[in-house]
This record gives structure tokens, sequence and C-alpha cells, in this order.
């Protein structure tokens, strides 16, 4: 079975523990948010961005879910992971109580 790729390698964006981006941009919450792990097959949030609180894309932090909904869901890697996950694709609201369901 092919490798799933998480957010951070299919955007290079480089935020990940030990990326290149790190010393200049810190490490992004959705690289170390251990209470998604598993979600659609990713590493930590690496495959459901789009509900992490704080991510940053496009050299910018991102806010809640809420904040973020309109833009996340007009990405690529949002698009990907959707087509690659259905019909099993868990919406946001889903991952948010997944998470919230395993606390801090």
């Amino acid at each position: 079975m092919k490798k799933k790729l998480n957010c951070w390698e299919a955007k290079k964006c480089g935020r990940e523990p030990g990326g290149d981006k790190v010393s200049e941009l810190g490490v992004c919450p959705v690289a170390e948010e251990g209470r998604a792990e598993g979600i659609h097959d990713g590493e930590k949030g690496g495959r459901c961005c789009w509900a992490i609180a704080g991510s940053l894309c496009r050299g910018e932090q991102q806010g809640d879910y809420s904040d973020k909904f309109d833009d996340c869901h007009k990405c690529d890697f949002y698009e990907m992971v959707k087509k690659e996950e259905m019909p099993q694709f868990k919406l946001g609201i889903t991952i948010l109580k997944e998470i919230k369901k395993k606390g801090s």
C-alpha cells in the first residue's frame, strides 16, 4: 500500500519537527497534534490539518476551524485527502469531536 502524504510532505513547508524552516518559522501545531494521530492514516494532524487550530499555511498562522473553513476547503491538499478517503472521509467537526474526546 502506498504511503499517504501528510500536509507538510505534500506542501513541502519544512515546518515538521526537524524540517528545514523550523528555526525560522517554528514547528507547525499540526505536526505536533498527537490527539489526531492516525486520522485518515496520518501522522499527528498531518491528514486533517484543516481541523487543527493554529496551523501555519501560506506563511501565516491560521485561526481555529471556523476561521479557516473557507480557505481550507479550497486547498488542493484538502481535496486530495477527501478524494483518497472517500467514503470514509471525516469532516472537520467530526475530527474536532474525536480530538476533544481524547483530551489534551
